[in-house]
């Protein structure tokens, strides 16, 4: 396993940015880019601004034993701030293919996410629910503060492959994520020693210099090509 480091967990996304010159591609990617931050550094607010994303989003998740369909501006920002409540918004990448095209960015990665033994328990437990239950549990559980002792407030690191594909609209603004696993059964799962958790605060304090704004998207819209472009 090679040494975490979330400033470098977006490496990849740079270096295709370097080699782009589709100019709605590289603001795709810069977006790609700056979400991503945001959302490691716990400034999931930001996230939702006019230029980022549409005002009502639909993700839809299959990883971490949770299948499930988040629609509206209200359920998908009740997901982030549950993580960024319980230092679960912090992942690392070691290794990553991303594609862009006009419409969606795409991913295949390696990837660690930080996560608390409270949240392994309760998506284990609602793996094994019918879908509208574990619809209404999670509306449960990312509208409480997670808090715990012993294994269930101790951290992990969930590591697995995860596939990802991020759509935009004519404005090169997010409509929604899907992010899937697949293969959930190669999973590993990692106890954190305290020393090695990085805290929300943390994330916001290495990853600030890097957390740039958009520039304006009238001066990409000029050129829009169906080319495509990937990097390993």
């Amino acid at each position: 396993m090679t040494v975490r480091n979330i400033v470098d967990t977006n490496r990849f996304v740079r270096q295709l940015i370097s080699e782009t010159t589709n100019r709605r591609h590289r603001f795709l990617l810069k977006a790609y880019d700056r979400h991503r931050s945001l959302e490691m550094a716990g400034l999931y607010q930001e996230l939702f601004a006019p230029d980022m994303m549409v005002p009502e989003p639909v993700y839809h998740l299959a990883a971490h034993g949770v299948q499930v369909r988040l629609e509206g501006r209200d359920m998908v920002e009740s997901m982030y701030r549950s993580w960024a409540e319980s230092n679960e918004t912090v992942f690392y990448v070691e290794k990553e293919t991303i594609a862009v095209s006009d419409d969606f960015v795409s991913s295949v990665s390696l990837g660690y996410h930080q996560i608390s033994g409270r949240s392994l328990r309760e998506t284990k437990i609602v793996s094994y629910l019918p879908k509208f239950a574990s619809r209404y549990l999670l509306n449960v559980a990312l509208n409480t503060r997670r808090t715990g002792k012993g294994d269930a407030g101790s951290m992990y690191l969930y590591k697995n492959t995860f596939y990802m594909i991020w759509r935009y609209d004519d404005l090169g603004r997010l409509i929604g994520e899907s992010v899937w696993e697949p293969e959930p059964g190669a999973a590993e799962i990692l106890k954190l020693d305290r020393r090695d958790v990085v805290t929300v605060a943390e994330a916001a304090q290495l990853l600030s210099p890097l957390i740039e704004p958009l520039p304006p998207y009238d001066d990409f819209v000029r050129e829009h090509s169906t080319s495509f472009a990937r990097v390993v």
